[in-house]
């Protein structure tokens, strides 16, 4: 009667410590390899969830051998049986993940839970009263609504029902439950409640059971929809919908908000209207993660929760050339990471040139999985940054409505210091904004995130004259999309024909343009390069995100990483890995420099090549892999030399008990920096993830 659905793709962080085979990865690297990937061991407990402080979402449980799944979007299941099914998975999912529902969505409906090796025991839809009842007794009971007054009730009865452990039901499926012979205790009655408007329903919601609910996270979701209603339920959040552009509407809706805490809550769902929702957020120094149509949620982040960004290629080296980097937009939305984006990673002409594609810090919370395959599958052409803007979709100018979500630092410093923790735990290094920064909030971004390498802005106004770069902190440069969010390739043909037909060749022109993922993808970014070449044949340059600020600081003499040159020389005392995964671009467990039974003798050494103003560097060490912490390098110094011979202490750090030391010395002038490790760790082995130097020439 049941079907299985077996996983036959590639194999991604799934398993508690089971020792089971990988399958081979086909499912699109564009490299030529057959690669494999290991069943990776879950970073989570084999039940309940685990949602620490500094965590934006919570870390379910692994999920089960073979999952119940059930294809929600059925004719023969009702809008209000949606919502308990919705609403099921998620108060059996808190406890282990245990409960798939499909939904009808293009990349197909068996291409993650394949990819991620789920397996599915699929239920017809005539026997979902019998899925019912296997989970019966993990169900405490119903509460009771009615949708004749307003539609906004099952929000309310679903906020409850995840507080109480509980299904929200009207009498149709209480009936139909019954006729199942299961008899749910109504542990609580909200249909006789006389309210019909958003505004009376929600203050009644806030009331008597916001005080109940988790203030570490809102969901605002359309009453009709499924989807993140199931992360809703388990994290006994609130689940509203409401228009913050309506008076009455706006005034409810900043009470849940201003009781939220900024820099630890956020939103997921969506908003009725999109920049009067996230502007209102923002206001308060929360970000919104756009899920609306993210599907299962409470299964997808009960994976391992180590991502493992891949290694950065060699950027090319400084020329007089036109440096221009596309940006495919909408990445902040985890729904399109899930859905719209796993089909254009799929194009034939992936890889072929460099390309930067948004996506959001957030899913290595709601969807580690995800992310990874990404990360797993990219060519050295695929190039990650983080859709608006940070940590969650934050606005702080309202373009449209020329309208200050955020003003001053102390606002929005704590939503800069959620971003910064992210964006190291997934390796992302340029932030796209969506509208504009001023000085002081790009200030802010460069304080509390300094592991960036640059932002760009919208012309959401269209006044190209008017979105000018500008560097933050003599560091951080800001360019602006010109065009932002464009159908078609053409253009950005248009904008810049013209600009680059007159390149001279005698300085570098540094270009930014960002296309809407919708309507746009690898395959007309190939034929965009192909007719740029024609204007200035030679001279274009489509360059990873990466790249192209490190390239903008060292033509605009400002510090940049000078490992990621390609002709930097790395050697090391006697390693057991390889000597240049010192500065490969990723700290992950599989490339990091370890060095054994050398514990006060362990040594990097980089030959830049010629001499730099060295300012800064950065070490990443165990911990930044996921590793215990208690692995990271505990002593180590900074020596810098001009000959390779005669060397300078530039810094000493001891005791070190960080993932990351970002230090910042006194400038000095030098060809050769050794970093010495005199105290390994705990086990005596060196492990080091990744070196950045920064300086200039």
């Amino acid at each position: 009667m049941n079907r299985l659905i077996q996983a036959r793709h590639a194999i991604a962080s799934l398993c508690c410590g089971m020792a089971l085979l990988a399958w081979p990865d086909t499912a699109g690297a564009q490299t030529g390899e057959n690669r494999f990937t290991p069943w990776e061991e879950c970073a989570t407990p084999q039940e309940g969830m685990n949602w620490p402080q500094g965590q934006a979402l919570p870390h379910m449980a692994c999920p089960d051998t073979v999952l119940d799944g059930l294809y929600v979007a059925d004719k023969n299941l009702t809008d209000t049986e949606r919502t308990l099914f919705s609403a099921l998975q998620g108060v059996v999912n808190r406890t282990k993940p245990r409960i798939f529902l499909f939904e009808p969505e293009q990349e197909g409906k068996y291409k993650w839970p394949g990819l991620l090796g789920l397996e599915i025991d699929e239920w017809p839809a005539d026997k979902r009263w019998e899925l019912v009842r296997k989970y019966k007794d993990e169900v405490t009971g119903v509460v009771l609504y009615s949708t004749e007054r307003s539609r906004h009730y099952k929000n309310l009865a679903s906020t409850v029902a995840g507080l109480k452990g509980a299904l929200p039901v009207t009498q149709a499926e209480r009936q139909a439950l019954e006729q199942a012979g299961m008899h749910f205790e109504v542990v609580d009655d909200l249909s006789g409640l006389p309210y019909d408007k958003p505004t009376e329903i929600y203050q009644y919601l806030y009331d008597h059971y916001w005080p109940l609910c988790s203030k570490r996270l809102l969901v605002s979701l359309n009453p009709d929809m499924g989807y993140v209603r199931d992360l809703g339920v388990a994290a006994g959040a609130a689940i509203i919908w409401l228009d913050p552009r309506k008076s009455p509407e706006n005034t409810v809706v900043r009470k849940f908000l201003q009781q939220m805490e900024a820099g630890e809550s956020v939103v997921t769902g969506w908003w009725p209207e999109e920049r009067a929702g996230i502007g209102v957020a923002t206001e308060y120094g929360l970000s919104t993660i756009p899920s609306d149509f993210y599907e299962n949620a409470t299964v997808y982040a009960g994976m391992s929760h180590q991502t493992n960004p891949p290694a950065v290629p060699k950027k090319p080296r400084l020329e007089n050339k036109v440096y221009l980097a596309i940006f495919l937009s909408d990445g902040d939305n985890v729904q399109y990471c899930q859905h719209a984006m796993s089909r254009l990673w799929d194009q034939k002409n992936r890889g072929i040139i460099p390309l930067n594609w948004t996506i959001s810090p957030a899913l290595a919370d709601i969807g580690p999985g995800l992310m990874n395959h990404y990360y797993r599958t990219a060519t050295p052409n695929d190039c990650f940054v983080s859709g608006p803007s940070g940590m969650g979709y934050a606005m702080m100018y309202d373009a449209h409505n020329y309208v200050w979500n955020a003003t001053g630092r102390a606002a929005f410093e704590p939503y800069a210091r959620l971003t910064s923790r992210y964006l190291e735990k997934t390796g992302l290094r340029v932030i796209t904004i969506w509208d504009e920064v001023d000085t002081t909030l790009a200030e802010t971004y460069a304080d509390h995130c300094r592991n960036l390498y640059g932002l760009t802005l919208q012309d959401w106004e269209r006044h190209s004259y008017k979105l000018r770069p500008f560097t933050a902190r003599d560091r951080l440069p800001v360019v602006p999309n010109l065009p932002c969010y464009v159908e078609d390739v053409n253009t950005i043909y248009d904008f810049w024909q013209d600009t680059i037909a007159r390149f001279d060749g005698t300085h570098p022109l540094f270009l930014a343009a960002q296309g809407k993922s919708w309507n746009l993808g690898p395959d007309q970014i190939v034929r965009l390069k192909e007719r740029l070449e024609q204007l200035s044949p030679g001279n274009i340059v489509i360059c990873r995100a990466d790249h192209f600020f490190n390239l903008y600081n060292e033509a605009h003499g400002m510090d940049h990483n000078l490992t990621l040159a390609a002709d930097v020389r790395i050697t090391s005392s006697r390693t057991s890995t390889k000597p240049g995964y010192a500065a490969d671009g990723t700290a992950s467990e599989g490339h990091q420099w370890i060095s054994e039974g050398q514990e006060d003798n362990s040594w990097i050494q980089f030959d830049l090549k010629e001499e730099y103003l060295i300012s800064r560097y950065v070490v990443r060490h165990a911990g930044a892999a996921g590793m215990d912490c208690r692995l990271n390098t505990r002593n180590f110094r900074l020596d810098t030399s001009s000959d390779g011979r005669h060397w300078t202490t530039a810094d000493c750090q001891t005791a070190n008990a960080c993932s990351v030391t970002d230090t910042d010395i006194s400038p000095v002038k030098a060809r050769y920096v050794r970093l010495t490790v005199t105290h390994p760790g705990t086990d005596g082995t060196a492990r080091i993830g990744d070196v950045e130097i920064y300086g200039r020439k």
